[in-house]
């Protein structure tokens, strides 16, 4: 049996899911319960040839967790083990454990909200709060209550602090300790004159001369990353690893691949709190920053903003320096500034743009006041989606989905650029649409290099997407991964709608027409005598830069 600290609780979380069907397992990051909680439920009575559904809130940990299992059964993913997320699935006939992305999860249980031939559904990663992670349990919670109530249901976290999920749930609590070592943390604030890549990459290099073990570093982007890998150079015997969304998930998954014959110095976004294993971290340097996403209702429009991170958080990055061993955490912020910072971080439902779940909650029939949330949707937010939803044609004037709507909630795209696909294809424009959905819907393709603007130009990424960067100004490159992303996505939405992706020859008057059919509220006219400022449809000023 592996020595895991989840094992000594198996016993007791396999009596709580059959005697009581919804439980909350607390354990700390690193004690084995995305691995070994879905394989010691395989053999349980209850289950039968049922099939187990868990939900991981990221792609990478997604397939790291199927990987894991299926090695530990001798066997490759695919077979009782599988995995499956947006463009990539690898499940078979036989395949008993099916780990997903938040959106599959959704998915299934619109296309059949009993989910038959399910036992379980294992929520991981909770603590997390992604609204697609709410918005999964509210709906399996009502599918539960009123079609299927032998399904088991378990919320797995690394911690419950202001989460009531047992007394609201009225479910059974099972808590494992974690293998705890102790790791001593140091503050270390940047001088005022120093940026904060720099001082960071002092930190390292300062870390790797007087510790032992690889370093994971808490970045809060990209930008900051390629910064700090800059200012760290070449070092003999050292790696130096970019972690972030930006990779794809074969560059993800070599950075996690314990099999490194020198050191290692891994400079990660958030996306290496709590949902990923790193073997040979003994060393933590935390820049106290994380990038979210946040909407703003008088815009429409949403926003990466840098931010804080909570304690909470601070606490996830701390122990990943006490998995094998003692180790060390150096904080680049005050001692003085760490009672300041927020307790928990926000909830995405809080800031997210809400058309996709007032999409989904028309879909499933229910209003939002007759489903479970821990933090409610808000009600402002929530109807400006509503309208923006009937301007589209999803909804009628009474709030029901129409078989627009319900065309759109299939397709793996915000209800926007799916409206947009589909007015495109009736317009003869598919080709282009497709190009621009997945340019829309994915990361930006063009990096700026030596404080090079990159703008909001769409037809220069439009050209940089079909021809590569010959043709781009100084100081502008194509990040080619991005770019492999992005036409995948497009012949990926092709091959859904059934348009021929030729090579679009269409002009910007036709992206932008494509363009304001997704967004039609942004549509503007020149003010006169004002060059660069525009008067929108909805009454609101805007001005180009």
């Amino acid at each position: 049996m592996i020595d895991l600290p989840i094992v000594e609780v198996l016993p007791q979380l396999r009596e709580a899911l059959a005697a009581s069907g919804v439980v909350v397992l607390e354990a700390a990051p690193g004690a084995g319960k995305s691995t070994l909680v879905p394989l010691a439920l395989l053999g349980q009575p209850w289950l039968g040839r049922q099939r187990i559904i868990m939900l991981e809130p990221r792609r990478i940990a997604a397939r790291a967790a199927a990987e894991r299992m299926a090695e530990l059964l001798g066997e490759s993913a695919g077979e009782t083990v599988g995995y499956r997320m947006r463009m990539e699935s690898r499940v078979g006939p036989g395949t008993r454990i099916e780990v997903v992305t938040e959106g599959v999860l959704t998915r299934m249980l619109q296309d059949d909200a009993a989910l038959e031939g399910v036992g379980a559904v294992i929520f991981d990663e909770f603590h997390e709060r992604s609204l697609q992670a709410d918005l999964g349990l509210a709906l399996t919670l009502q599918a539960r209550q009123m079609l299927r109530d032998n399904l088991r249901l378990l919320i797995m976290s690394a911690t419950l602090d202001g989460m009531p999920l047992e007394e609201r749930l009225q479910a059974v609590g099972v808590r494992s300790a974690g293998r705890v070592y102790p790791v001593e943390v140091r503050y270390q604030p940047a001088p005022r004159d120093l940026p904060l890549e720099g001082h960071c990459a002092a930190v390292v290099r300062r870390a790797l001369a007087a510790e032992e073990g690889d370093l994971l570093v808490f970045l809060p982007g990209k930008r900051e990353i390629q910064r700090v890998a800059a200012g760290l150079g070449a070092m003999a015997g050292v790696d130096v690893l970019p972690l972030h969304g930006d990779m794809s998930l074969a560059e993800q998954h070599a950075v996690l691949d314990p099999r490194h014959a020198r050191r290692r110095v891994i400079l990660a976004t958030n996306i290496a709190e709590t949902s990923l294993t790193i073997e040979g971290v003994r060393v933590v340097v935390d820049a106290g920053l994380m990038r979210v996403s946040r909407f703003d209702p008088a815009s429409g429009m949403t926003r990466l903003v840098t931010q804080r991170v909570s304690r909470a958080n601070a606490e996830q990055r701390r122990g990943r320096a006490g998995r094998l061993g003692p180790g060390v955490c150096i904080r680049l912020w005050g001692e003085g500034e760490q009672a300041s910072l927020p307790a928990q971080a926000e909830p995405e439902i809080l800031r997210a743009d809400l058309l996709p779940l007032a999409l989904e909650l028309a879909q499933w029939g229910a209003c939002p006041d007759e489903l479970f949330w821990l933090d409610p949707p808000p009600p402002a937010p929530l109807d400006q989606a509503g309208e923006v939803l009937h301007a589209l044609g999803a909804l009628d004037p009474a709030g029901h989905i129409t078989a627009h709507g319900r065309e759109l909630a299939r397709m793996p795209l915000h209800p926007r650029l799916g409206h947009m696909l589909m007015e495109g294809r009736r317009l003869g424009h598919g080709a282009l649409a497709c190009e621009l959905a997945a340019l829309l819907g994915e990361r930006d393709l063009l990096r700026g290099e030596g404080g090079a603007r990159l703008g909001a130009d769409l037809a220069l990424r439009l050209e940089a997407l079909r021809r590569g960067g010959a043709a781009l100004p100084a100081g502008i490159r194509v990040d080619e991964g991005a770019r492999a992303r992005i036409r995948h996505s497009a012949r990926d939405l092709a091959r859904r709608m059934r348009i021929d992706l030729v090579a679009s020859v269409e002009d910007a008057h036709a992206a932008g027409l494509l363009v304001a059919l997704a967004y039609p509220e942004r549509v503007a006219q020149g003010r006169p005598g004002q060059p660069g400022r525009f008067l929108l449809v909805n009454g609101r000023g805007a001005v180009l830069d």
